[in-house]
């Protein structure tokens, strides 16, 4: 707790042993500090739960945030609806009492049971570490601490805890690995828990030395499939984690198969493919070009178009056109073909797209301006040459709001230099 000496602390208190220990042990260690309560408002008997944590921390000085549910639980399973609730009630009490941190009580009998539950489902380095030290603003100053132990620290205070009768119902995978699983195995194997204790601390040590790595990568540019590549395996499952997460996804969000997936887009291949993620997020590969980007299509209501006159001008984002066109703005539909400027002959749009690298996903959805029935414009891609406006035209300046090309990262224009140079 010596990283915490000069912060101020929010400590998640639920009432129970751990978390009563560690507000009293912060306290008493003379850190400034704050508490939270949840009451999530599941069984009869929360409320005055949420008294005595009221009635404690007055007793202490500690001030107290504290809330009671009142929407619906999140669908999910009852374990994980509960838990976003209870870390969005964090994420809020922080900024209310303007603390740096969040401490949670994880004990080290918490790690153990969460790098089991891992192993079991079939995880990588990332799993086995079962729950990192500090993720955010969140840290567990108790990861070192066995659950005896806080025991017999509340039992020299004489504090009694609020016992959740959650812990002890098998219905929850995490109770049965407490208090089945492991037992047995400690049975078998006297001091297995403090082996895999050691074992997850240790796999914790060595997924930070691979984020860091990760994290050089990324902040040294954008990722790339050679890039990657040329990472270690597990620097580059923290790249493609890191990815996800600064495009807004949770951490962690990602299970095994994700990251497996995305690897194996990384290897050589064509541009464009992709794989769904969670949160509404996707990952996709345009050229070498790795990227995170929301999966739905683009908004067709929220695209504008404008058009005004002009006698040229060096706006690299609008198209200038002949004076005198009714110009409207479309979307993809079979047998669209055009003359590109500085391109031969007609082609289709379909390969206008793929040449310019454009994703499979966003092209009905990229907005097009039409001459009439003729496409005179593909935004951010290709003009149609028998519309550009003339040297000695005063012609039509026109921009699409959003410009899609902004959206698709570098796209390929297929105009050439001189071409551009003459709009």
């Amino acid at each position: 707790m010596a990283e915490l000496s000069t912060a101020r602390i929010l400590v998640a208190v639920s009432g129970g042993p751990d978390s009563t220990a560690l507000l009293l042990a912060l306290h008493e260690a003379g850190r400034d500090v704050v508490a939270a309560h949840f009451d999530h408002a599941l069984r009869e008997g929360s409320d005055q739960v949420a008294r005595e944590v009221a009635a404690m921390c007055a007793g202490l000085g500690v001030p107290v945030i504290a809330e009671r549910r009142t929407e619906p639980l999140p669908k999910g399973s009852l374990q994980a609806a509960a838990r976003t609730l209870r870390y969005a009630f964090l994420d809020r009490a922080r900024a209310e009492s303007r603390a740096d941190v969040v401490a949670l009580a994880h004990t080290a009998d918490d790690l153990v049971e969460g790098a089991a539950l891992h192993m079991l489902r079939g995880c990588g380095l990332a799993g086995f570490r079962g729950m990192p030290a500090r993720r955010g603003h969140h840290v567990r100053p108790f990861l070192g601490v066995w659950r005896r132990d806080v025991r017999e620290f509340l039992e020299q205070r004489g504090v009694v805890a609020y016992e959740d009768p959650a812990n002890v119902d098998t219905r929850f995978a995490r109770v049965r690995a407490r208090l089945l699983i492991l037992p047995s195995l400690e049975r078998d194997r006297p001091g297995i828990l403090r082996r895999l204790h050691a074992a997850a601390l240790a796999a914790s040590t060595w997924h930070d030395v691979a984020a860091r790595e990760a994290s050089q990568r990324l902040a040294a540019g954008p990722l790339t499939g050679t890039g990657l590549r040329a990472l270690s395996d597990a620097a580059a499952s923290a790249a493609l984690q890191l990815l996800y997460v600064q495009a807004g996804g949770s951490e962690p969000g990602l299970s095994r198969a994700h990251i497996a997936a995305m690897r194996r887009l990384a290897e050589p291949g064509p541009g464009g493919r992709g794989v769904d993620l969670p949160g509404g997020l996707r990952f996709r590969i345009v050229g070498d070009l790795m990227q995170v980007v929301p999966s739905r299509l683009r908004s067709r209501e929220a695209t504008r178009l404008d058009v005004r006159a002009c006698a040229g001008c060096a706006d690299g984002h609008a198209a200038h056109l002949r004076p005198g066109l009714r110009l409207s703005l479309g979307f993809r539909r079979p047998g669209l073909r055009m003359r590109p400027v500085g391109g031969r002959g007609t082609r289709k749009v379909q390969d206008i797209f793929v040449d310019a690298r454009v994703p499979r996903e966003e092209r009905d959805g990229w907005p097009l301006v039409f001459a009439g029935e003729r496409l005179a414009w593909i935004p951010g891609i290709a003009i149609e040459a028998d519309l550009t406006r003339r040297p000695e035209e005063r012609g039509l300046h026109v921009t699409v709001t959003p410009m899609p090309v902004a959206s698709a990262g570098k796209i390929a224009r297929l105009e050439t230099p001189k071409a551009r140079e003459e709009i």
